[in-house]
């Protein structure tokens, strides 16, 4: 089934699981929400549980909190990435900090969900990667699906969590299809993946991002070249292991992402992996990111947004060392 497809599976079945998980957001009721991972929902389980919200996303996170302190599970949808940040506040500040205010004694499973990244052709606002702030932020939970699969169970498991997670959805893969195993989950939320084994160079990355990894590994092989692929996964907090054991076996690493290099997640998984294999580097771990500024113009995403042309090219300077 499609991701978007998926995700809107995966959420009713943790509706059906548990009456006290309700939805809120912007036109996710009758409308189904922009992609329309909401469809239908409300009219299978009711205005009560599925609830349209006024235009106010600090609203809508603030009224989670509550509701949350009151024995519900929110999920709360950002209708685009960009407009995350006037709920920044609620998020960073109370959401984030309640849990470890009360010593541990009150829980917030309150979960976002934020379509996120590029490649849609959209305006201003509507195609960021706003990851980092969060995966900065102790005491949020911050994770990626970038298949199917793994988007119907990890929106299961991120609204069974106890904390708050942000639930980043790569929006340009919403129709990209793949099977889906409704008996088991292929890995724990927080775990990262090999989702292609080689010997010559570990390519890592979260997201959207996964499928370009693949696709450049795919022609890397055609030119002789072994490459693994790593899915993160979870970028807070980050399973290692995966990521270590690979560049250690290959020696050589490459961080893929959508979002701009400086201060990023790839150049936390970077430094991490710079630090703890140092010795098994043949090469300097590398970075290919969108650039240090502003999201363009919908005719310029081409060029701002990593593609497999630009990570061969990563690879080629990886394995000329």
């Amino acid at each position: 089934m499609p991701l978007a497809k998926a995700l809107n599976s995966g959420l009713r079945k943790a509706m059906e699981d548990d009456p006290k998980v309700l939805l809120m957001g912007e036109d996710i009721g009758k409308l189904g929400g922009v992609f329309r991972i909401t469809e239908h929902l409300q009219r299978d389980f009711g205005e009560k549980r599925v609830l349209d919200t006024p235009l106010a996303e600090s609203g809508i996170v603030g009224t989670a909190i509550g509701l949350a302190m009151a024995g519900f599970r929110p999920v709360c949808e950002i209708q685009f990435d960009g407009f995350v940040f006037p709920a920044f506040d609620q998020i960073t500040s109370q959401l984030a900090k309640l849990t470890n205010r009360h010593e541990g004694a009150l829980s917030l499973p309150i979960v976002i969900r934020i379509p996120y990244g590029g490649h849609i052709g959209a305006i201003e606002h509507h195609q960021e990667s706003p990851e980092a702030y969060f995966a900065h932020t102790p005491g949020l939970r911050v994770v990626s699906p970038s298949t199917p699969n793994d988007a119907y169970w990890m929106i299961q498991e991120a609204i069974a969590s106890k904390d708050p997670v942000i639930f980043l959805e790569p929006k340009s893969k919403y129709w990209q299809k793949g099977e889906v195993d409704i008996e088991q989950s292929a890995a724990p939320l927080h775990a990262s993946r090999v989702v292609r084994t080689g010997t010559d160079i570990t390519l890592v990355g979260h997201g959207a991002m996964v499928t370009t990894l693949l696709q450049a590994a795919a022609l890397a092989e055609g030119e002789g070249t072994s490459c693994e692929v790593v899915d993160v996964r979870s970028l807070s907090p980050v399973d290692y292991a995966p990521i270590l054991n690979s560049a250690r076996k290959t020696g050589r690493m490459i961080y893929a992402q959508e979002a701009p290099a400086h201060v990023s997640i790839g150049s936390e998984i970077a430094a991490t992996v710079m630090e703890r294999a140092f010795y098994a580097l043949e090469a300097p771990v590398l970075r290919v990111s969108g650039y240090d500024a502003p999201f363009p113009p919908a005719n310029l995403e081409g060029t701002f947004l990593p593609d497999a042309d630009r990570i061969l090219e990563a690879v080629d300077r990886s394995m000329a060392y």
